[in-house]
């Protein structure tokens, strides 16, 4: 399989190369859907300018990325794209070997559960054959290379690129059982943008149940485990706020990181939730609403943790998913990587009930964001509430996509445990209801 990907390596960055050579480079670098606030290359090039000057970037409005990127451009300003396809190319390795790791887990662990007869025998048609699962990896790795929001999001230079690259290396240590590297990408994904934050559990819940806990273990070693894992964590966040602190000389990024994340004070139009809603609200009601719609990202965190207890990786990408769909700032980056583990769940197709639909909104609403974009800012001839109902209509086909996927998961599992045929107590064909 090594020659494939590197195949595949050489095109994604041939395109990128190509694209970066033409004139769509500026004008994908200004569209909203690509860059936001928070990721937008101009600002980070506008930071550098004010660093050089012996100015902190922060003193201003307009830079708003961690201390880390720019200090990392500082240096790599003139190789900047290189390092954006290098990131890219690194999602793409990273997520390969983990979703390679996660197939021979998935095979053992089915293998297991056929020798010990804890599958009906009419559900093995469910049982997924280590032929259908050998070119996932390879998959996983086109679906975000070759995804046109991840090319989009390279040629436009977004630093939402960096942070998929650390989200899919803190996936691939914990796929490994390193809990060390995993709680020091957490961390740096952590510090770049606050919502990774919610990873921490599944990947608490993965090392637990997968490496370090045995049958028979003590409820001390499972404490002990998960304060560990968390010291390790809190303390590479501690370490990298402070290292921050030094080379800032002030803690100026603070307020305008993190608290320009949450309190969401640039209301430029994005493909968010956000912006169309807080540019309407009363400053009376503004810090209530804007609790109501922080909280979603992390709120869906602990009922996802209990149902999905058995399945920390699923979880990982639910919890991606959510990010993407109810951070702040959203960019068409941030979908790539969730939508890069689709084929991870091919076995769930004969499960999923509106995936044509979904798709079709998909890819209607990103072919209209430019339209109603043109017709609002250039024409005239259309308002905000145009654009913003494209943005609530790809938001909606998203919460569909994820949840369909949520169903046909659970739907599989209990017919692995119940059976795939089921009958009412009459002898008639039962309907199998989600609630």
């Amino acid at each position: 399989m090594a020659a494939p990907l590197a195949l595949l390596l050489i095109v994604a960055v041939t395109i990128r190369a190509a694209l970066f050579r033409t004139s769509l480079a500026n004008l994908i670098s200004e569209r909203v859907e690509v860059v936001s606030p928070l990721n937008a290359w101009k600002r980070v090039v506008e930071g550098l300018a004010l660093l050089d000057l012996d100015i902190s970037p922060y003193s201003g409005d307009v830079f708003h990325e961690t201390p880390m990127v720019i200090y990392l451009f500082h240096f790599l300003m003139d190789y900047a794209e290189i390092t954006f396809m290098l990131a890219d190319c690194l999602t793409a390795v990273a997520l390969y070997l983990a979703v390679k790791d996660y197939n021979k887990q998935v095979f053992r662990k089915q293998k297991f559960a056929l020798e010990a007869d804890r599958i009906p025998m009419d559900c093995l048609e469910l049982i997924r054959s280590p032929t259908e699962m050998y070119y996932i990896p390879l998959k996983v790795a086109m679906f975000y290379l070759l995804n046109p929001f991840t090319i989009v999001s390279c040629v436009a230079k977004c630093t939402c690129g960096l942070n998929n690259a650390v989200i899919a290396l803190f996936i691939l240590s914990t796929m490994r059982g390193s809990a060390l590297l995993s709680a020091i990408f957490l961390a740096l994904a952590t510090y770049q943008s606050i919502y990774p934050l919610t990873l921490c559990v599944p990947a608490l819940l993965y090392l637990l149940q997968r490496l370090y806990i045995p049958v028979n273990v003590r409820r001390s070693s499972f404490w002990f485990y998960t304060l560990q894992y968390l010291f390790m964590f809190l303390g590479s966040l501690l370490v990298l706020i402070c290292l921050s602190f030094f080379l800032l000389g002030s803690w100026d990024f603070l307020p305008a990181v993190y608290g320009f994340i949450l309190s969401v004070p640039d209301l430029t139009p994005n493909i968010g939730l956000f912006w169309y809603f807080f540019a309407e609200m009363f400053d009376h009601f503004r810090l209530f609403f804007l609790c109501v719609f922080q909280i979603n990202v992390f709120f869906y965190t602990l009922p996802l943790s209990i149902k999905l207890k058995e399945h920390p990786v699923f979880l990982i990408f639910m919890q991606i998913a959510l990010i993407a769909i109810f951070k702040s700032y959203p960019t068409v980056g941030d979908l790539s990587l969730y939508m890069a583990f689709l084929p991870v769940w091919n076995h769930l197709y004969r499960f999923l009930r509106n995936i044509f639909l979904v798709s079709c909104v998909l890819l209607a609403c990103s072919a209209l964001f430019p339209v109603l974009w043109h017709l609002w800012i250039y024409a005239g001839s259309a308002n905000s509430n145009f654009y913003y109902a494209i943005t609530l209509l790809f938001s909606v086909a998203q919460i569909l996509l994820v949840s369909d996927y949520f169903y046909a998961f659970l739907r599989r599992e209990h017919h692995l445990t119940n059976g795939l045929y089921l009958k009412k107590k009459d002898g008639s064909e039962a309907t199998l209801v989600l609630k």
